[in-house]
């Protein structure tokens, strides 16, 4: 492959904001709130599906474990998909993963049998993981550097908006006055889809990323798509765009074989990759263990009934995306290295105050809600700056098996054995037990704030390359 010189990360760095770019946060960043919608549903039909007049009947156990094979199936789609995104391209993939998420959600909805269920959501979950590799890689690649840690933590958080939209559609869908119980949860998964097909309208629209177009021999499109881009971004800021200072040199290559990412991930960066895991480990654990069985610890220890469940979420889910979105310029200014660990070591300190509370017996359900409201409004901005992290600390050739790798490792050990140990916990009607889950969740967020803050990258406005120049550039520096 030949060797070239190039602007364009200066050149999409030194962009105004324009309506072009709102094109690609909504064509692409709106995965987050399927995902959202997915977690939210399985969350508040927990209790009805577990009711033999459902179709279903399973076990309290069988509901958590179903939560374990959709992030099985997230954890093993992100690195299959993860991998072809570094092969062929941002954009190619982030179309097939959205196709199989719609395939395998509306297949949901016909589910008859346990297995048949754990079927559909594992691949429902494989099609979102392998969302997460190829979004977070294009959106990072295309938004400019001095706003990337604020837009990516309201992209991330976006999340709580389809957990908001799960639990306002489930109110009615779970109403049996309204639809019998074995026909408004089936629905609930229609839903989705219908949100996907929207989404993949738009997405069609979004162009593949010029960073890596130029990395794969593709220089001439990546020109021809910069200077759309720039014609758009002109025309529709009224402004005139300010020259771009420095370029790059690359040795373009077809591929990057997984024995350098490794090498890259392992020897050139190992700190680097320990704050990464550290991260997604403690996040991942907080998360899914509370909110795939939070339906299930409001009927069994509040005795709130199962059509109720999803008014308490909203405001959790409100709480969840105010964090981001209010704290996120933050990262941009205050800094990752301070915000990251602050929001993470924060959030495990309010939690273990909830777990006393809820140990003493002293939370209503309103008062246990206005608890997870509070910590989650700080761990949600943590959370999604995990996302922000491991997507801009490491080279362009490894960008999105990077991603995948740490939500796969991450998220395989909190987010699998999260909900199974949650579910267990929950059904033995023990409220110590429910306790030590938290008191877990919240040791392991305060670890990773303390790894970030002593061993994190300050990436804040900085270019991707000056953070981690790319595997196949003439010089290469090591953080």
């Amino acid at each position: 492959m030949a060797q070239i010189s190039t602007d364009i990360p200066a050149r999409l760095d030194r962009l105004p904001w324009a309506r072009w770019h709102w094109l690609v946060l909504i064509g692409l960043g709106t995965v987050w709130i399927l995902d959202g919608l997915e977690v939210t549903i399985v969350g508040v039909i927990g209790p009805r599906i577990t009711d033999p007049s459902s179709g279903l009947g399973l076990t309290d156990s069988e509901v958590g474990i179903a939560a374990g094979v959709y992030v099985a199936g997230a954890c093993l789609g992100a690195l299959f998909f993860g991998h072809l995104t570094d092969r062929f391209g941002r954009k190619k993939l982030f179309l097939v993963t959205l196709a199989v998420y719609l395939a395998a959600t509306v297949a949901t909805a016909f589910s008859h049998d346990a297995w048949y269920f754990y079927l559909c959501r594992f691949f429902t979950g494989a099609g979102i993981g392998g969302e997460y590799a190829a979004i977070n890689s294009a959106i990072d690649e295309l938004i400019p550097a001095r706003v990337r840690g604020t837009v990516d933590l309201v992209v991330n958080g976006s999340f709580w908006l389809g957990t908001a939209l799960g639990a306002l559609i489930a109110i009615p869908a779970l109403d049996t006055s309204l639809l019998p119980a074995g026909l408004g949860w089936r629905l609930l998964f229609g839903m989705g889809a219908v949100l996907g097909v929207a989404i993949l309208l738009v997405r069609r629209t979004v162009p593949e990323s010029p960073r890596w177009l130029f990395i794969h021999g593709r220089g001439e499109e990546a020109e021809e798509i910069v200077r759309d881009i720039e014609t758009k971004v002109r025309e529709e800021s009224g402004k005139t765009l300010e020259p771009a200072h420095g370029e790059i040199r690359i040795n373009q290559r077809t591929h990057t074989p997984l024995s350098e990412v490794a090498a890259t991930l392992l020897r050139r960066y190992p700190k680097r990759t320990t704050v990464g895991l550290s991260l997604f480990i403690g996040q991942a654990f907080l998360y899914n263990s509370i909110f795939f069985t939070y339906a299930l610890v409001l009927s069994k220890f509040f005795k709130v009934p199962d059509g109720s469940t999803p008014w308490y979420l909203v405001p959790i889910a409100i709480g969840n995306f105010l964090g981001p979105v209010l704290l996120g310029r933050f990262f941009d200014t205050v800094g990752r290295r301070t915000m990251i660990a602050g929001t993470y070591v924060l959030s495990g300190l309010l939690l273990l105050g909830t777990a006393a509370l809820f140990n003493a017996h002293a939370l209503t359900p309103v008062t246990l809600t206005a608890c997870w409201m509070v910590v989650f409004f700080f761990a949600s901005a943590g959370a999604s700056s995990a996302y922000l992290t491991v997507s801009e600390i490491f080279p362009m050739e490894t960008r999105a098996l990077a991603i995948a790798l740490f939500y796969a490792v991450g998220t395989g050990l909190g987010g699998i054995i999260g909900p199974v140990l949650f579910g267990r916990l929950v059904e033995s009607g023990v409220v110590g037990d429910v306790v030590v889950g938290y008191a877990i969740g919240a040791v392991l967020m305060m670890a990773a704030g303390l790894v970030q803050w002593f061993m994190g990258v300050e990436a804040a406005r900085r270019s991707l390359e000056d953070i981690a120049a790319p595997l196949s550039a003439e010089q290469r520096q090591m953080v």
